[in-house]
């Protein structure tokens, strides 16, 4: 049972020998081979996607891990690559769409498998399927993972253990290199990032000629071991020994999930198997001479058939070509006939069609006196209306008029009634007065005498 757990999924030999793919009768070579594609899919894709060597690196190492929990018979090479990156590159915040990734998985394996580049259509039933099947994987490979997809690199051990190391520049380009390479092999999930590392050192000061500490030795300052910096080695030099990686249709769940249609069509087509001509070395001499004049019997027949059936052919064609020479009137009769009744049937269409035209010619020149009409009306109408506002307002200047006029009549007349009745009132006190003056002095009069 193999447990998966963050920066633990690391498998015995063992536990390779006996993956998944081994029970489904695909052996250690073809599996190799499988691996490298992927991994060589991924790659290409990412630098065509313009991605981080960060999400390639980690698409190889996730790919890796799923195929030693599942076989290449249920699940094909391409879309796991294609699935691996698409998850790396959310993984590593370099998120690009399903689109773009299923367009440059198609037009890689148009030139890989030398297919014409044909436009994938993103409307067609074609391009969903690859968008289901494509987030469907992707849903598997979280799956196994249990989602656990940490992963950890030998790349950014690289360079602080060759400045530990003090070595020259030209070797720490070289060690990249090498790092990029091991990811096509099991060693990520064989080995830690440590140990990739310090044997991706090892080979490329080897390459180089550049000697390292061995007293004390310089790997067990980085938690290493000797053993394991040889395995990486070796499997290194067996990576560049193999010829380049090409794909093999092992997927037995039904057809194997291509990108490009004529490709599938070639797989899914049956593999003839080839019959050998030549008899069997064992056999006596007699038995060799019948088989050979029993072919040659075989293949003069064959050839006599074949001579009868193109004099059959050659005189049908000539039969044919008689009765069509002897019947040529009567085709040119229904031919001229057929184009007269064309020219009479035009010829009535167009008459129609001239007629149809005057009509509605007519019909336009009669709406437009009716609109003009109607304009005419309208502008009359609207004269009368204003005719009418005119004198209303006239009227109502003239009530106006009158109103303020007999206003000013109602003040005056009411100033002339208030003075005349203030004069007569002044007049009666001094009445009043007078007669009281003179009744006093009648009464002082009366008094003295």
């Amino acid at each position: 049972m193999i447990y998966t757990a963050i920066d633990n999924f690391y498998l015995t030999d063992e536990q390779l020998k006996n993956s998944p793919s081994r029970k489904d009768d695909i052996d250690e070579a073809t599996e190799t081979t499988l691996r490298i594609y992927g991994c060589d899919l991924i790659q290409e894709s990412g630098i065509l996607l313009k991605l981080p060597q960060a999400v390639m690196a980690t698409g190889q190492v996730l790919f890796h891990r799923f195929y030693c929990k599942k076989s290449f018979a249920r699940f094909d090479v391409k879309i796991v690559a294609a699935s691996s990156l698409w998850l790396a590159s959310k993984l590593e915040e370099s998120p690009r769409r399903a689109r773009q990734v299923i367009i440059v998985f198609h037009k890689m394996e148009c030139r890989r498998e030398n297919l014409p580049i044909e436009h994938l259509d993103l409307y067609s039933k074609k391009f969903s399927d690859l968008k289901a099947e494509l987030s469907r994987t992707e849903r598997h490979i979280l799956k196994e993972m249990g989602f656990v997809c940490h992963v950890e690199h030998p790349h950014k051990f690289i360079s602080n253990y060759l400045a530990t190391l003090e070595t020259p520049p030209e070797l720490r380009q070289e060690a990249w290199n090498l790092a990029n390479d091991s990811l096509r092999t099991t060693l990520c999930v064989r080995f830690k990032s440590e140990v990739v590392a310090c044997g991706v050192v090892y080979a490329a000061a080897r390459r180089f000629q550049v000697p390292l500490p061995e007293n004390p030795p310089w790997w067990k300052a980085f938690d290493a071991e000797k053993s394991g910096i040889d395995e990486v080695c070796r499997v290194l030099a067996h990576l560049y020994s193999l010829p380049k990686a090409q794909y093999s249709p092992v997927c037995k769940d039904g057809k194997p999930f291509t990108f490009s249609t004529k490709s599938a069509d070639s797989q899914s087509q049956p593999i003839s198997k080839e019959v050998p001509l030549s008899p069997p070395a064992n056999n006596n001499a007699n038995v060799s001479n019948t088989t050979i004049e029993a072919a040659d019997l075989e293949t003069e027949g064959a050839k006599e058939a074949k001579i009868k059936i193109a004099l059959d052919k050659l005189k049908e064609s000539k039969q044919s070509d008689d009765e069509s020479k002897s019947m040529p009137t009567e085709g040119d009769a229904r031919e001229e006939a057929k184009h007269k009744s064309k020219s009479e049937h035009r010829t009535e269409s167009g008459g129609e069609k001239s007629k149809e035209r005057d009509r509605e010619r007519e019909r336009d020149r009669e709406r437009d006196r009716e609109r003009a009409k109607a304009r005419d009306r309208d502008r009359g109408r609207d004269s009368d209306r204003e005719r009418e506002r005119d004198e209303t307002e006239r009227d109502r200047d003239k009530v106006k008029d009158r109103g303020h006029r007999s206003k000013d009549r109602t003040k005056d007349s009411g100033g002339h009634s208030e003075k005349s009745r203030h004069h007569s009132s002044r007049d009666r006190d001094y009445r009043g007065s007078s007669y009281s003056s003179r009744e006093k002095d009648r009464h002082r009069h009366h008094s003295y005498a």
